[in-house]
């Protein structure tokens, strides 16, 4: 598979150590996508010449009398019935060679060189096509589904021997690894890079990369790499993501680099409104389809609150329901599950049984599900003839320590509370409750067994709480003590992907 087009990219100029003709085919450059490891193997067996290593992949000859191919290992004319292969391109010697063998193998020799010689090649050659719809091409008829994205296509488009586009992503990534935010899709990065170069987020924009001056380029990237490191600052201490894997959306973040790159050191008024709006995304779902459209009007809002045009970062977005958490599953996976754990720690949970702050740090970076806990546990609900699906909503969800957790199991609120208001005395136990956003009606139907009522008042509070963080509240202060290896482990080894659609 061939792609014709005018773009000079980094490419190899040999097949098999063989060096390529190049022939001038005007303005555009014919790029070979797919079918190189046949290609070379054709190439390097047909076109290798003998020099001093006689252990060359292609120093190879067909056997007439086995009928098979073999590879030798020395310089020494092989016998006359096994044939170099690189002879078939040349009649005149092939045929000098083979013409004294007896008759059957002669004839063997003439079907093996109609083999060869009458061979066709399948191209197909795409025209007029850019890096993305290549890239899906590729990836589909690509027999074990290797993707070609457009990070290395803006890589080749862009490489010189003193640049290469991978190695300053990759320099952008490590620079966010020492917070846990190394192990980012390189082409979410790259979306900022383009924004930063004042082009946009969006694919057709990341497509114009490579018409940028060199020198261009590179302030991006540096501006880039400068309003990252600003970005997952803000995002560790003002909204309380410990790791990028704890990030309900990973697209957010390529707007947040790009508000810290138009506007490095916002005042007060300015954090409260990136907030704000970080919090009204995340928690009504903005970003679960940013395409094209989004994007563009993301970097505008963007644009006018850096320039003072506009206080607020200005996004359309559903208000918010208690719907959300009511018909949500709590799978810990789902972005919408990760902002409604974002939320809980941004009130400061305390532990129900020892009263100490949770380590929001350790439970957002997802290791395992004992940081959470059903206030009212699926199996006792299930007991009681409810649905998993009507236990398991987001609405019944608390942070609680692992230890805890296991504590509790699966005894009914009216139980396990009870036993705590008998250690810690009821007053203190509803002080707690309160932090994990269970408010004293809650507690109360708790108590009296009441499932549906205890969501009810629980759900008014979940409603209440984001309000205030949509309206520009100050989160608790996380506690994220030194971080726990397995945390680490899985920071590192999640890598938060790009899922922009331009669509």
């Amino acid at each position: 598979m061939l792609w014709q087009s005018p773009l000079e990219l980094a490419s190899e100029r040999n097949i098999a150590d063989l060096e390529v003709e190049t022939f001038d085919r005007g303005d555009d450059t014919l790029y070979l996508l797919d079918g190189c490891q046949r290609l070379s193997t054709i190439c390097g067996a047909l076109f290798w010449e003998p020099n001093d290593d006689p252990r060359s992949y292609w120093n190879l000859v067909y056997d007439l009398a086995e009928e098979r191919f073999l590879h030798r290992e020395d310089l020494d004319d092989p016998p006359p019935h096994q044939v170099p292969l690189r002879l078939l391109p040349e009649p005149s010697d092939f045929f000098e060679r083979v013409r004294d063998l007896p008759k059957d193998q002669y004839n063997k020799a003439k079907v093996l060189f109609e083999r060869f010689t009458k061979y066709e090649v399948a191209v197909v050659t795409l025209e007029a096509m850019s890096f993305t719809e290549v890239g899906r091409i590729f990836e589909r008829i690509n027999t074990r589904g290797t993707p070609l994205t457009t990070v290395e296509f803006v890589r080749a488009a862009t490489w010189t021997s003193e640049f290469d586009l991978l190695d300053a992503i990759d320099r952008v990534r490590g620079a966010l690894a020492r917070k846990h935010y190394g192990q980012i899709d390189r082409t979410l990065l790259l979306r900022s890079i383009s924004a930063a170069a004042g082009l946009g987020f969006a694919t057709k924009d990341i497509e114009r990369l490579p018409t940028l001056a060199p020198e261009t380029l590179t302030t991006a990237i540096d501006r880039t790499e400068d309003a990252a490191r600003r970005a997952v600052d803000f995002l560790t201490t003002e909204i309380g993501t410990p790791t990028a894997a704890a990030l309900p959306y990973a697209n957010q973040l390529a707007v947040v680099i790009e508000i810290f790159a138009q506007l490095p050191k916002p005042d007060a008024r300015q954090f409260a409104e990136v907030r704000r709006w970080f919090w009204k995304a995340a928690l009504s779902g903005y970003y679960e389809g940013w395409n094209a459209k989004k994007m563009e009007a993301d970097l505008s809002a963007v644009t006018a609150f850096a320039q003072r045009e506009s206080k607020i970062i200005e996004v359309e977005t559903v208000p918010l329901s208690t719907r959300q958490w009511l018909g949500q599953q709590y799978r810990r996976d789902t972005a919408r599950t990760k902002a409604f754990a974002l939320m809980l720690a941004a009130a400061g949970p305390l532990d129900l049984r020892t009263g100490q702050r949770i380590d929001t740090g350790r439970a957002l970076a997802w290791t395992n599900d004992l940081q959470y806990h059903h206030f009212f546990p699926k199996a006792f609900l299930m007991r009681e003839g409810l649905s998993y699906e009507r236990a398991n909503t987001l609405g019944n969800i608390v942070m609680m320590t692992a230890i805890s957790n296991q504590a509790v199991a699966d005894q009914a609120p009216a139980v396990y509370l009870q036993d705590e208001i008998d250690f810690s005395g009821e007053a203190e136990i509803r002080a707690r409750l309160d932090t994990l956003l269970v408010p004293p009606r809650a507690f109360d139907a708790a108590m009296d067994g009441d499932y549906e009522g205890f969501l009810k008042a629980r759900l008014d509070t979940l409603l209440d709480w984001a309000s205030d963080l949509v309206h520009g509240a100050a989160i608790a202060e996380p506690i994220t003590g030194e971080p726990d290896p397995e945390v680490t482990r899985h920071a590192m080894s999640v890598e938060v992907e790009d899922t922009a659609t331009d669509d």
